[in-house]
């Protein structure tokens, strides 16, 4: 009856994970409720800056910073992936960031200058005003619903390697209890399974970072501009990846 034993640690490991994600969307979609009605009346203009946060995060703030620099070529970004400072003078947090990031010699590779500056305190700031404004999401609900998501499916597989387990173990009269243990465990495999299927139909509205009401502000910021202003409100929104500068995408490629 050993296999008794792991048919309750099967439940245990879906019951806790289960009853994680659950209290856990619950406490997300009550905070952004609150949020979204303290500011749903609030006008809110984005920057460059925000849209960009709110469409792929800091990372993406980064991009954004190091495409704007290039631009005014007060940054040589080269296809090979190495980053030059042309002015020393940043113009505003972000850029100061990007060139504290690049360190006094004035060159290095790209990768790890998007890695500095995505985790500077100039973008944490920036993350906090869009919160406070009802715009982001807030990191501990971000972060909260995802790691509980994982630890389901992480429970998910545990009950299978567990399942496997009992069903591979010796004992006299096993072959007909084979067909009755393997459905014993096939009930928390559905619980863990109908919570991650129901945590994907019912997520939360909006993205990672923007909440619903960021989505709608968002979306004002498409089109916006033409010319050198178009092409940067393209990386905000979609990324490097739609930038028109072949060797601007090429130097952002290597790794």
């Amino acid at each position: 009856m050993l296999w008794v034993l792991f048919l309750l640690l099967a439940w245990a490991a879906a019951g806790v994970s289960c009853a994680r994600l659950c209290l856990t969307s619950l406490r997300a979609a009550a905070a952004d409720t609150a949020v979204h009605a303290d500011h749903a009346h609030r006008c809110h203009r984005l920057t460059l800056y925000e849209a960009a946060f709110l469409s792929g995060g800091p990372a993406r703030v980064a991009d954004l910073t190091l495409v704007s620099m290039a631009r005014q070529r007060r940054l040589l970004l080269a296809h090979t992936g190495w980053a030059t400072v042309v002015d020393p003078d940043g113009r505003d947090e972000m850029e100061r960031s990007v060139i504290g990031a690049i360190g006094p010699g004035g060159q290095s590779r790209i990768a790890p200058v998007r890695r500095s500056a995505a985790a500077a305190e100039s973008v944490r700031h920036l993350s906090d005003r869009l919160v406070a404004a009802g715009l982001a999401v807030p990191e501990a609900a971000r972060t909260g619903v995802a790691d509980a998501v994982t630890q389901v499916r992480g429970a998910a597989l545990g009950v299978c390697g567990l399942g496997a387990l009992a069903l591979l173990l010796p004992s006299q009269g096993f072959e007909e209890q084979r067909l009755l243990i393997a459905l014993w465990f096939a009930l928390p495999l559905v619980l863990t399974l109908s919570c991650l299927v129901i945590a994907r139909i019912e997520g939360p509205p909006g993205t990672r970072w923007a909440s619903p009401e960021g989505m709608r502000v968002l979306g004002a910021v498409v089109g916006r501009g033409g010319g050198e202003v178009a092409d940067l409100v393209s990386v905000a929104v979609w990324g490097v990846g739609a930038m028109e500068s072949p060797e601007l995408r090429a130097a952002f490629e290597q790794r």
